[in-house]
């Protein structure tokens, strides 16, 4: 072992040892053992921050700006009404969406299939008043699972079938890898809709002291129904059923700036009418694009649009020296002065009885405002209140949503037949979004977890320096002088699971590129056939789950599921032990030796 090699390994051991610590955070770690191995001359100078311009890093950062997209232009309420009920049981919402995520994962790229499902889980989970964490892991699990089932899946069938080409003049086809994939990724599904994730940690410190101020009452709100809606002509009373499974209250109605008393619901519906809701903003706002309700008045809505740059949903609190406290947002000019729609109001314990315009604001409100993006801080401090934290209040934009759809499918599918590089592809799709105003400008980069990015840029050098030093070379040399003389079927679990604790800290197309050849001498050797190894490689090679580095999908939902780099391994290892447990009996049926 040159010394190279034992400073890399070193590092590998410190790094990993660090992290499931947890004393500190995993970029952190990760930048500080790149730099290590930087001043050790392990890692050339020059290529020390290679990994931050990586197509790795990058499809990340795309990734996430374009789910941004989706969740901006309705795409994802409108999977989310077709396909998910809140309702349903933890498990039974798991093996739906797992299956729609596993079956996109075959003929789309997992990542991109990821990316389209995880902000509607996220927003299921919500509705549902459950920790996302709890199926955000098993949905990255699926579609890492469901990627296995064909070649253009994933990245490691496809270099498997260029390999066998490469050595026996014939590739492996588009379904070959279905027989064995498909029972793998039946059975991993099994076992993370009924197992898997009751063993998800979940932390104490999941939820700060200062998560206690986004824990608000319900806003009062007002929703006209526009010229030309479906809702004309139907009784209010219809809608009821829909508003109880989006968790709006309908409390009544108002016609020509009158509310409504006593029958109301039995009111059929004209052109104009504002009803009054009561619900938290993401549900008001799901509510709205369900029935394209608008926002206020039509006059007042075109105002406020006709800034241009986009609109977002801003919660602020009236202390008492506010300029609109003891007033009404019509008497201050809310909308006419700084082209801001008072959306609702939040009173704890008390009825709200007239229009939310005109209804006198006092000390200890909290407003939900609907204001031009640019100009957030400007209403805010001209209104003299005090803006809460943050909580990704969005306002959707449902006039786009086919737009975002097409934008996102054409990419997808463009890339999954090579006709363009899948970060281009991702990277046209942002420039899209940022160009129609899907994804105001001035929040692009707000949806990068940079975290995350400074994790991967720094463990790729790294993980190259262990494959130029000849650090993976010579696990596959201590592969073969430990399997000697052992069975074929122990030989391929051996093959198995080294590949899969490669695939766990390495790329799974380096490690792909440096297995399958292992494999194919292991057959030769044995004077077998290579195509039960390749196939061997090609499932334990995607099957990276111990690890938030081993697969893209499951770093994008390190910081959106609140996951420790520790947790994976805690459903991960039973999976990769099972994974391991049926693939080998289903490729020596179906690939016999």
């Amino acid at each position: 072992m040159t010394t190279d090699q034992i400073i890399l390994f070193s590092l590998f051991g410190g790094f990993f040892a660090l992290l499931l610590w947890g004393r500190w955070r995993y970029d952190i770690v990760a930048f500080g053992a790149l730099m290590i191995g930087v001043l050790a001359g392990v890692v050339p100078t020059k290529h020390a921050f290679d990994g931050f311009g990586h197509p790795a890093t990058l499809v990340v950062a795309l990734v996430l700006i374009v789910s941004a997209g989706l969740v901006n232009s309705g795409a994802v309420q409108l999977i989310t009404r077709a396909l998910i009920d809140a309702g349903r049981s933890l498990g039974l919402h798991i093996v739906i969406m797992g299956s729609v995520g596993a079956v996109l994962s075959a003929f789309m790229n997992n990542v991109a299939a990821l990316a389209l499902l995880m902000p509607v889980d996220i927003q299921t989970a919500k509705k549902a008043k459950r920790d996302p964490g709890l199926s955000l892991m098993p949905l990255s699990f699926a579609t890492i699972l469901g990627g296995m089932v064909t070649m253009i899946g994933t990245p490691p069938n496809i270099i498997i079938a260029t390999i066998r080409e490469d050595a026996f003049g014939v590739p492996f086809k588009m379904f070959d890898f279905a027989p064995v994939g498909l029972i793998a990724a039946l059975a991993g599904l099994l076992f993370v809709a009924t197992i898997g994730w009751r063993l998800i940690p979940r932390h104490a410190d999941g939820k700060g002291a200062g998560d206690k101020l986004l824990e608000i009452a319900d806003y009062v709100a007002e929703l006209t129904v526009p010229e030309g809606s479906k809702l004309i002509g139907q009784r209010l009373s219809e809608l009821l059923e829909e508003a109880e499974n989006a968790d709006v209250a309908i409390l009544g109605l108002v016609r020509d700036g009158k509310r409504v008393y006593g029958s109301a619901q039995r009111r059929v519906l004209r052109a104009g009418d504002a009803l009054v809701l009561e619900a938290a903003p993401d549900a008001l706002d799901e509510f709205r694009t369900t029935f394209k309700l608008g926002f206020a008045d039509e006059a007042r809505q075109e105002k406020v649009k006709a800034t241009g740059e986009g609109l977002t949903l801003t919660e602020v609190v009236v202390p008492e020296d506010s300029r609109i406290a003891g007033k009404t947002a019509l008497s201050v000019g809310l909308n006419w002065r700084k082209n801001t729609i008072l959306m609702g109001i939040s009173r704890r314990g008390k009825r709200i009885s007239k229009q939310v315009r005109r209804t006198k604001i006092l000390p200890g409100d909290i407003l939900l405002l609907l204001t031009p993006a640019d100009s957030v801080g400007e209403v805010t401090e001209w209104l003299g209140a005090l803006p809460l934290a943050e909580r990704g209040l969005v306002v959707t934009q449902d006039s786009k949503t086919w737009m975002a759809i097409g934008f996102f499918a054409a990419a997808v599918t463009a890339a999954s037949f090579g006709l363009v590089y899948l970060p281009v592809a991702l990277g046209v799709v942002v420039s899209l979004y940022v160009l129609t105003k899907i994804v105001p400008l001035a929040e692009v980069y707000d949806h990068i977890n940079w975290p995350v990015v400074v994790l991967l840029g720094s463990m790729i050098p790294l993980g190259q320096a262990l494959e130029s030093s000849g650090g993976t070379q010579l696990i596959a040399n201590s592969l073969i002088g430990l399997t000697a003389g052992m069975a074929p079927w122990a030989i391929l679990t051996v093959l198995m699971i080294v590949t899969m604790t490669l695939s766990d800290v390495l790329n799974n197309t380096a490690t792909t590129i440096v297995a399958a050849p292992v494999g194919i001498k292991m057959a030769e050797s044995l004077g077998v056939s290579a195509d039960p190894f390749l196939m061997a490689v090609a499932v334990a090679a995607s099957c990276a789950f111990l690890t938030p580095i081993g697969h893209k999908n499951n770093t994008l939902i390190l910081g959106p599921g609140g996951y420790r780099f520790g947790d994976y391994w805690r459903t991960g290892l039973p999976l990769e032990v099972l994974i391991v447990a049926v693939s080998i009996p289903a490729i020596l049926v179906f690939w016999p030796m």
